[in-house]
């Protein structure tokens, strides 16, 4: 598995971006995406996820603000992040483990910033 992320950039507080993380192989509708984001000097954390059956899972931080989305005829999962805030500034990736793989596959990560 491959994954591809895309969609970052640099937007005013309270404007929206949306991130898409492009699976490469066979299966995709058979396995869960994440999207995790690391702030600079901090921790990776998981802000968003959608198993195969389309259902998602949000922390606090984010619930209301960002919709995460599947295109399984595009191999592609979205991450639409509204209302953003300087503190949702960090470098965003999408992540998957396939249930028959034993690995964590990451996406090479894109960079959100948020000016106040």
């Amino acid at each position: 598995v491959q994954l591809q992320a895309s969609g970052g950039g640099l937007v005013q507080a309270g404007g929206s971006l949306r991130l898409s993380c492009a699976a490469s192989g066979s299966s995709f509708s058979s396995y869960a995406i994440d999207w995790y984001r690391q702030p600079p000097g901090k921790q990776r954390v998981l802000v968003a996820s959608i198993s195969a059956s389309g259902n998602t899972l949000y922390p606090n931080s984010v619930k209301v603000r960002f919709t995460i989305s599947r295109d399984n005829a595009k191999n592609t999962v979205y991450l639409q992040m509204d209302n953003l805030k300087p503190e949702d500034t960090a470098t965003y990736y999408c992540a998957t483990m396939p249930p028959w793989e034993s690995d964590y596959y990451w996406g090479q990560g894109t960079q959100v910033t948020v000016s106040s």
